[in-house]
């Protein structure tokens, strides 16, 4: 059992904590960024340019609007999230990068996101060159395999992305057993009302792990009978029966 579709619900996540991913993956840029000034998501303005470099998957990225620390500059932040491995990876961000630059003719910071399961692939520069002409890119790299063994550190993290992080590893690890994917399931999402986490991150976060974390149709039923007892243990009945249809539709 194998569930391959990993970038949309990222992408959405992103979209709702934005800073708090920066924070967890890029706390570098996180902290050279001015959060008083508001960011803003770039995405007809991204399509525009991936249409135009006409190279790779055109619905994968995010590029967002931000301000730097003391300055009235303005940054674009492209950010790549990659859950297989890619030969041309290196260079769609290579080719996205000057594309954007030579659109708006401003700094272009390129951050990866590596949400795939192989360690050892850790693409982070790409560069062509001939007769002493040189032209390269660098770009800082997450990985969430890096996180396999610090679980402990995520599980205390009240930071949305450890548990988006947890539960990526949880997927992957769990890829052929479905019954320790329900078990886990249930345990990353009870331990959002445990963290006291407000009703709406509850629900964002848990679509979230709902998708990574695909069941089978009876282990699904099983699933949600145990949320409901455990939701009605707690009082708090957050997941409604009309978001519950949503989600699926979803």
């Amino acid at each position: 059992m194998q569930y391959n579709d990993y970038d949309s619900p990222w992408k959405d996540i992103l979209e709702n904590y934005f800073l708090e991913f920066l924070d967890f993956f890029f706390p570098e840029v996180g902290n050279a960024i001015d959060r008083n000034n508001n960011y803003e998501f770039l995405d007809k303005e991204f399509q525009q340019v991936v249409k135009e470099a006409e190279h790779g998957r055109k619905l994968t990225d995010k590029l967002v609007k931000v301000w730097q620390n003391g300055n009235e500059v303005w940054l674009l932040v492209h950010i790549e999230i990659q859950s297989f491995r890619d030969s041309d990876f290196a260079k769609r961000m290579f080719v996205y990068n000057y594309r954007i630059f030579d659109r708006y003719d401003r700094p272009v910071v390129s951050l990866a996101l590596l949400t795939d399961n192989n360690r050892k692939w850790r693409p982070n520069s790409f560069e062509y060159g001939l007769w002493g002409s040189r032209t390269a890119i660098q770009f800082p790299v997450a990985k969430l395999m890096d996180w396999h063994e610090r679980r402990n550190e995520l599980e205390k993290s009240t930071n949305p992305f450890a548990v988006c992080t947890l539960a990526q590893l949880k997927a992957h690890d769990t890829a052929n057993s479905p019954d320790d994917r329900r078990q886990w399931k249930l345990r990353l999402i009870r331990r959002l009302y445990e963290k006291g986490y407000a009703r709406q991150d509850i629900l964002n976060i848990f679509r979230f792990i709902d998708w990574i974390m695909m069941l089978p149709k009876k282990l699904e039923e099983n699933f949600w009978q145990e949320l409901r007892q455990y939701e009605e243990e707690k009082k708090m009945q957050y997941i409604t029966s009309v978001e519950r249809i949503g989600i699926e539709k979803g």
